[in-house]
């Protein structure tokens, strides 16, 4: 099994992007195709967790389109994502946070980390 693994990491074009968890709002910058055109679109939202490791790491991001919850699974080594960008570091208490999706109002709010910088 270590022989596929090492494969798959030699194969992997791996691109740097900034640590975040659940809990953080991040900004994807996914390429999409539309015929003969590319363009980027952004998603924006919460991150609900990360899984995996290596090749096939996934992490999920949710957001609100006007009353309607909308979850993408990205995967991290994916060539489409252009670029992530870190918005609000959120602190939570667990890796995966799936009672997010019942939260509407104010108790959908997530608390900020103190003494987050962001890179701009």
């Amino acid at each position: 099994m270590n022989i596929i693994r090492e494969i798959q990491n030699e194969l992997i074009n791996r691109k740097e992007f900034p640590e975040f968890g659940a809990g953080d709002t991040i900004n994807v910058s996914y390429k999409i195709v539309e015929g003969n055109k590319e363009r980027i679109q952004q998603f924006q939202g919460v991150v609900l967790q990360r899984r995996g490791a290596g090749a096939c790491e996934t992490f999920t991001v949710r957001k609100m389109s006007g009353n309607i919850g909308v979850e993408r699974i990205f995967p991290l080594n994916s060539p489409f994502i252009d670029s992530i960008e870190i918005v609000k570091k959120g602190a939570v208490r667990r890796a995966r946070i799936f009672y997010f999706r019942e939260r509407t109002g104010k108790s959908a709010r997530i608390r900020e980390k103190k003494n987050f910088i962001t890179s701009k």
